[in-house]
């Protein structure tokens, strides 16, 4: 006698309105006992829902895009037999495909926050992007399943390496590998840029037989941050401009407010100005603080100013992000730096605290160099670069004398498609004014 059953999300952890990323089978399917039904996707892992029981699927309650928490009902199952409470307790165990990262975050010195992990990998040709395959579901784990979803490539078409055909990451990259070198055209999510992938396949030199080498592998972020800045750079058109600000005033400032601080336990860091004096920028340039909708048709305005700042650390470099803030004051922005940084050195930065950026700033100072080029963090539109600051000689006309000044670098790196160079340049001129005369904030 057959049983209809109830299928609902197993215990998952913290996690809560999780999304449905893959629905792996459809009304009338038969599966079997542990088959994996669903995939979810949140901020730190992908994560299999088996079925509890064989048979066949009667009903399916929710849709790829769909949110869902520990009980919700995902589909009916007519089985053969009924589900046992010690069976019903197997079933929470779900397969995690990602570990979270242990990411750590930033500190004054920064660099490119598009090395972060920040949206998904750069697709491949348009012959390799999701093609419906018929027959049995490709035998991969889920962390290759993602990994291939993230590359828009079709597991059915992937000739797996290991037991049982099983496909792995290897198989994956060999297989994109050679679509790549096969031709095609690639487009670029947020607009209606494309261009030809015909690249010839990278150089397979054996550098040992030059001489002595060690293979080092790449950081879990290295690897997640790599097609993300592949894509950036060949999607998004940049511009780059220089200026350098005199920031001599702010300095004797935010030193002379340096003992206030520490006595509220804050350090007063020049990045915190820079954060207030981009928000200015960013209320009196609006378009820096947008994002091109996917289909490049529409520029997102957004009403918040969420501002990333990266840093290098051991593990990689992460872009956390200050929430909101035009709402605080410099004091309270150099507090949350503090408290963020610290999060990040110990890895416990949540995914929530890297999310939402509408500007990012990437700086140098504290290790070195002048001007640079950041990569643009998409789907924002902008970055700033800040280099290491210099004393140095500048001709006042006012005292017929050169003076001793503290001048700052700064590089402004903006996608050509939503601002021309006539903004740009005004944008960073006023930034450069906020910074070199901070009594124009309060104005």
């Amino acid at each position: 006698m057959s049983n209809l059953v109830e299928i609902k999300v197993p215990d998952i952890g913290d996690f809560k309105d999780v999304e449905i990323i893959e629905v792996l089978v459809k009304v009338g399917d038969m599966v079997k006992a542990e088959d994996s039904l669903i995939v979810l996707e949140s901020d730190k892992a992908a994560m299999e829902v088996p079925a509890p029981a064989s048979g066949k699927i009667k009903e399916l309650k929710i849709k790829i895009g769909d949110k869902v928490s520990e009980g919700t009902l995902i589909m009916m199952l007519e089985s053969d037999a009924a589900l046992s409470p010690a069976k019903a307790v197997a079933d929470a165990a779900i397969q995690q495909a990602a570990a979270p990262a242990k990411v750590v975050s930033p500190a004054a010195p920064a660099l490119d926050p598009a090395r972060t992990v920040m949206s998904a990998p750069p697709a491949v040709p348009a012959e390799t992007k999701d093609i419906v395959a018929s027959g049995d579901l490709p035998h991969a784990s889920p962390s290759v399943r993602k990994f291939a979803r993230e590359l828009g490539v079709d597991l059915s078409r992937v000739t797996g390496s290991a037991s049982k055909g099983r496909s792995t990451q290897e198989d994956v990259q060999a297989f994109v590998k050679q679509a790549m070198a096969g031709g095609g055209t690639q487009r670029a999510s947020g607009g209606s840029v494309s261009f030809a992938a015909n690249i010839p396949d990278w150089p397979n030199v054996d550098f040992a037989k030059f001489g002595a080498t060690e293979a080092k592998p790449l950081t879990r972020i290295q690897k997640l941050s790599g097609p993300a800045l592949h894509r950036n750079w060949l999607s998004i058109p940049h511009i780059t401009q220089f200026d350098e600000v005199d920031m001599t005033e702010l300095e004797a400032f935010r030193k002379a407010q340096g003992a206030d601080a520490e006595k509220q336990g804050v350090k007063l860091t020049p990045l915190a100005f820079m954060i207030k004096a981009a928000v200015a920028a960013l209320k009196k340039f609006p378009t820096f603080n947008s994002s091109l909708d996917r289909g490049g048709e529409n520029l997102i305005l957004k009403n918040y100013y969420h501002i990333g700042f990266a840093a290098d650390t051991p593990n990689g470099l992460v872009v956390p992000v200050i929430k909101n803030a035009d709402q605080k004051g410099v004091m309270a922005i150099a507090k949350e730096l503090g408290e963020m940084s610290a999060l990040a050195r110990e890895g416990k930065l949540k995914a929530t605290d890297m999310q939402g950026g509408t500007f990012s700033i990437s700086s140098l100072g504290g290790i070195g160099g002048t001007h640079f080029t950041p990569i643009i963090n998409a789907p924002e539109v902008a970055i700033l670069g800040v280099g290491r600051s210099a004393m140095r000689p500048v001709w006042s006309v006012e005292k017929e004398a050169f003076l001793p000044r503290l001048i700052v670098p700064i590089s402004l790196s903006y996608d050509h498609r939503v601002i021309d160079g006539a903004v740009g340049a005004r944008f960073i001129t006023f930034l450069n004014g906020a910074l070199s005369d901070i009594r124009r904030l309060v104005l």
